[in-house]
């Protein structure tokens, strides 16, 4: 069910314009939680998609809400890593649509377990303008900006301005020579800083520290949605065993708490 925002968000008073109505759906507590926002490109590298996979996920074992723009690529990945009930999607249109539509089931299951907002009014399509407005507020709600993977002149760019605008720091993945142009050139005009060691950088910006053992390990592990694969090489015989039993489910290689 879609409702309005009935409280003051003290994190959007960094925007131009504070929004004049904002609803959502799902969880509004998760916006009392600290807040870290991943953007980037539609089409990361490989490199790209598996860092970013990692940096979400154990940011998010750290106690860390995960906001980003629900797109495909980079958007998405840092949405199903942070696990579906730690991450805050902002749509670029009226919370009536689920855009885009390859993204469809993860929106959904955010809606039911996470927070989805949106400055839109029913019915509002998906504009290149209603992008920028969303791009802003995303940016808005974390602490930080991170930016795993951004081509020169693409969309990232414009949130990158928004960050430097509101005076919040910018992280960005290493990488190499011809990759990712765009955060090379925010390192080397240094208007951002570099994550080398996802570990430590973790350490430093996470909101608590993370229990070797809650509970059931292997089910809050899979509550981060993690890779079918990095499952199966942490959990082997617990896997088959979850699988069998209907615990779990695999869904385009990922795993999902059934």
């Amino acid at each position: 069910m879609i409702k309005e925002i009935d409280f003051h968000i003290d994190e959007l008073e960094a925007m131009k314009k504070y929004p004049a109505n904002l609803s959502y759906i799902g969880d509004t507590t998760l916006l009392k939680r600290k807040k870290i926002s991943i953007i980037g490109s539609r089409k990361p590298n490989q490199y790209a998609r598996y860092k970013t996979e990692e940096l979400a996920r154990k940011l998010s074992l750290s106690g860390v809400c995960i906001v980003s723009g629900g797109a495909i690529g980079v958007d998405a990945i840092s949405h199903k890593a942070s696990g579906v009930n730690n991450t805050i999607i902002v749509a670029a249109t009226g919370l009536d649509k689920r855009y885009p539509a390859i993204n469809k089931n993860l929106i959904e299951d955010v809606e039911n377990n996470g927070l989805v907002l949106s400055q839109f009014a029913k019915g509002s399509p998906s504009t290149k303008y209603n992008f920028v407005l969303r791009n802003e507020l995303v940016v808005a709600l974390g602490d930080i900006l991170i930016v795993t993977y951004a081509d020169l002149k693409s969309g990232s760019m414009r949130s990158v301005e928004y960050a430097l605008k509101m005076k919040k720091e910018i992280y960005v993945l290493s990488h190499r020579i011809g990759e990712s142009e765009a955060t090379n050139r925010l390192l080397q005009e240094g208007k951002a800083k570099a994550i080398y060691d996802i570990d430590k950088f973790v350490k430093e910006f996470g909101a608590v520290k993370v229990e070797e053992k809650r509970g059931d390990e292997f089910l809050e592990f899979c509550k981060t949605n993690p890779t079918y694969d990095e499952t199966l090489s942490k959990f082997p015989s617990r896997v088959f065993e979850a699988e069998l039993s209907g615990e779990i489910e695999v869904k385009n290689g990922f795993i999902v708490l059934a």
